[in-house]
C-alpha cells in the first residue's frame, strides 16, 4: 500500500502540536488490535521524546499477549483534557470502541483524531484517516506509516506488530496473506521481532479454561439447511469452563474447517444482556460481511462479526420418518 504523503503530514503535524496523545483499540482486543495499539503508542514515544503517550481499552487485556512489551500498561480511557490527541486503531466504526456513548466527542472533530483501519466499512472519522480494506491487519498499516513517517523500528515493536499480523492471517495461513503481507512478515523480522515468541504465547499455549470452552463450542456444533456451521455459548457456559469471554478467541476457525460448509457461526451471550456473533467462510461466493450487515455488523468478505440485545435460546426440531421394513 501506499500511504497518502497529505495525510501522512497531517498526522505528524497533529501528534506534535497535541500535549497529549492517547491511543484507543476496540473492546474485547485480539492480536491486532493490540499489537497495533501498543506498537503505534512505542512508535510516537521513540519519535517524540518527552510526548506524553498513553495505551486504552475499555475491556481487560488476555493474558495471551502479556508477553508483549509494554502492553500492560494498557487501562481505561481517562477523563480528556484541552490539548489531547486520539490514535484510534483496528475499529471499524465508532462504536466498537465502546466509547461512542461516553466519550462522543473523541468522534465528533473535537479533538485531532487519527484514525487507522483495515476494515473496508470504515466511515473515515478522523481527522487523518489510514484505512486500507487491502491490508490483512492494522498493524501492516502502522509499518507502512511509520516507514512513511521515517519512524525507526526496534524488536519490541516490531514484536508488537508481527503479532498483529500473525493473528489476523491465522499464522499466515488464511487467504488474506498476500506477497504485501510476506513483505511487511519480512520487513518486521529485519527489525528484530521475535518471532517465536509469538508463536509460543499465541499459538502453542492455551490454558485449560479455554480448551475446555473450546470443547463446549466443538459439542454444540449444528449444520443448517443453507450450508452452516454454527455453535452458541451461554453466560452458563463461561461460568462452567472458568473461561472469560475473550477465550473464544480462535475457536471459529475449527467451526469453519468443516467440509463442504458455506459458512460458520459463533454466537455468544455477554454482559448486559448482548448476544455477539462471529462470522467466517472459506468460499469466494460468501460475502460474510453482507450476512453481518443485516444485524448492523460487519467485517471483511471473509470475516465479520455483529452484535444483538437479547439472549440464547435453544431450539430443537424433530421430525418422524418411516421405519424400515
Amino acid at each position: 500500500m501506499v500511504i497518502a504523503s497529505k495525510e501522512s503530514q497531517k498526522a505528524e503535524q497533529i501528534l506534535q502540536d497535541a500535549k497529549r496523545i492517547l491511543c484507543i483499540c476496540h473492546r474485547n482486543p485480539d492480536g491486532d488490535a493490540i499489537g497495533s495499539v501498543v506498537g503505534v503508542s512505542l512508535f510516537i514515544e521513540k519519535a517524540f521524546p518527552g510526548k506524553r503517550v498513553s495505551m486504552h481499552c475499555e475491556d481487560p487485556l488476555p493474558e495471551t499477549f502479556h508477553f508483549l512489551y509494554g502492553a500492560l500498561r494498557m487501562k481505561p480511557l481517562p477523563p480528556l483534557l484541552e490539548g489531547d490527541a486520539v490514535v484510534i486503531v483496528d475499529c471499524a466504526e465508532p462504536k466498537q470502541t465502546g466509547l461512542h456513548e461516553s466519550h462522543p466527542d473523541l468522534f465528533d472533530g473535537t479533538y485531532p483524531c487519527i484514525n487507522i483501519d483495515h476494515h473496508p466499512s470504515n466511515p473515515l472519522y478522523g481527522t487523518a484517516n489510514f484505512v486500507y480494506s487491502e491490508a490483512a491487519s492494522a498493524c501492516e498499516i502502522v509499518v507502512a506509516l511509520a516507514d512513511a513517517l521515517k519512524w525507526t523500528i526496534d524488536g519490541d515493536i516490531a514484536t508488537c506488530l508481527l503479532t498483529g499480523v500473525y493473528t489476523d492471517t491465522g499464522g499466515l495461513l488464511h487467504s488474506n496473506t498476500t506477497t504485501s503481507v510476506y513483505r511487511t512478515v519480512a520487513r518486521l523480522l529485519r527489525a528484530g521481532a521475535r518471532r517465536q515468541e509469538i508463536v509460543d504465547a499465541v499459538f502453542r499455549t492455551a490454558k485449560l479454561s479455554t480448551l475446555k470452552l473450546w470443547g463446549r463450542v466443538l459439542e454444540k456444533i449444528s449444520l443448517t439447511d443453507e450450508g452452516g456451521a454454527i455453535s452458541a455459548l451461554t453466560q452458563g457456559d463461561f461460568r462452567a469452563t472458568g473461561a472469560h469471554h475473550s477465550e473464544l478467541t480462535g475457536a471459529i476457525d475449527y467451526v469453519n474447517a468443516i467440509p463442504g460448509m458455506r459458512f460458520s457461526l459463533i454466537l455468544s451471550e455477554r454482559e448486559g444482556g448482548v448476544v455477539k456473533g462471529s462470522l467466517r467462510t472459506l468460499r469466494d461466493d460468501v460475502d460474510v460481511a453482507k450476512m453481518a450487515g443485516k444485524f448492523s455488523g460487519g467485517g471483511h468478505k471473509k470475516a465479520a462479526g455483529f452484535s444483538l440485545p437479547g439472549k440464547l435460546q435453544s431450539e430443537v426440531r424433530w421430525k418422524v420418518v418411516e421405519a424400515d421394513t
